[in-house]
């Protein structure tokens, strides 16, 4: 089957076969798929501003008029050995998964097909049809996990000549990994507040973008782990001023939820302390959150956790089912595991 793993993906597009006549990017992080499509668009060679060599599409378009994305590959160029038919915004459209399937079967010689893509089903018929066929590529785009943040991180700090302090990095990476361009834009406007410094500190990320969307999301998480209702509505306001989206609050829980978890099988197994599994926890914990991440450890057992965890992946799930009921769906999340944690014994 031709696919790739989330974690292959970059290595697989960094010596792209040219065997793969059709490469579909899809997932839930729009900015990812559209960094990483833009990437296999330049690897093709072909200049990118030349509407002769590069035919752009839209994909709702072409489901409307169903075979001409078939003609449009099937066109002999002009100027070039190839054209690349670049597709945005694919999803469940079914003439272009039914073009697509005709394409795949008898692949174009002289153009390349780049379809880019929202979340995608496994039983998708653009996806199933994509991931069978042995001339085409299907690579998924997630957001990003600490270890991809990291290199982000690492990436636009090593452009500017820049590094950062431990504190520093911890901060900033709470506020990214919703988005691929939104992360590289929040670097980005850090490095410009800091030119002229050699090293970014936590005051600098703090100015920058701790004050809204950082601060919030991680006011709300503490108000959760602490059990007060008021300071979550309160954080919540203040994310959603600040044009902040409800995926971010609950990436950051999940993330928050799953180190508790680390944390509280380390004081399990070695007998530890809340105290010590923080100390000791890698990535280490922000210093000003300390004493709300002991006080959880303390009120939450495993089973207590696996619970809040799953009550927050089926919140992520309905936010994406209908988008439209984001906002309350992950206000009425956060509530319900706020109120769990002042139950009694907890």
């Amino acid at each position: 089957m031709a696919q790739k793993k989330a974690f292959e993906v970059d290595r697989w597009l960094s010596r792209a076969d040219p065997a793969f006549r059709l490469v579909l990017i899809y997932g839930p992080d729009r900015g990812l798929v559209s960094e990483r499509a833009r990437a296999f668009a330049t690897m093709t060679g072909l200049p990118l501003d030349d509407p002769f060599a590069v035919v752009r599409l839209e994909a709702n378009e072409l489901d409307q008029q169903p075979g001409r994305l078939e003609d449009e590959a099937r066109t002999v160029p002009m100027f070039a050995d190839n054209r690349l038919i670049w597709i945005s915004n694919a999803g469940t459209q079914k003439n272009l998964a039914a073009d697509i399937k005709r394409l795949v079967d008898n692949p174009p010689s002289d153009a390349i097909i780049l379809v880019e893509a929202g979340e995608l089903k496994k039983n998708a018929a653009l996806r199933s049809t994509v991931e069978a066929a042995p001339t085409a590529m299907a690579l998924p785009c997630y957001a990003d996990d600490a270890r991809a943040i990291d290199a982000l991180i690492d990436e636009e700090l090593a452009k500017a000549g820049m590094a950062i302090g431990l504190e520093a990095r911890q901060a900033l990476k709470s506020n990214l990994g919703g988005d691929r361009l939104a992360s590289r834009g929040e670097i980005a406007k850090l490095v410009l507040y800091c030119i002229g410094k050699e090293r970014i500190e936590i005051e600098d990320v703090l100015v920058m973008i701790g004050d809204v969307s950082a601060s919030s999301n991680d006011d709300a998480i503490d108000a959760v782990l602490l059990g007060r209702t008021a300071e979550l509505d309160t954080a919540l306001a203040r994310h959603s001023a600040a044009g902040g989206q409800p995926f971010q609050m609950l990436a950051s829980a999940i993330r928050q939820f799953q180190s508790l978890q680390t944390m509280r099988d380390a004081m399990e197994r070695k007998g530890q302390s809340a105290q010590s599994a923080v100390a000791s926890a890698r990535p280490p914990v922000f210093f000003a959150r300390k004493k709300a991440v002991e006080t959880a450890l303390e009120r939450f057992d495993n089973d207590a956790i696996v619970r809040m965890l799953d009550r927050l992946r089926e919140a992520v799930l309905q936010t994406r089912r209908r988008p439209g009921l984001a906002k309350p769906t992950t206000e009425r999340t956060l509530l319900a595991l706020t109120l769990e944690g002042r139950r009694p014994g907890r």
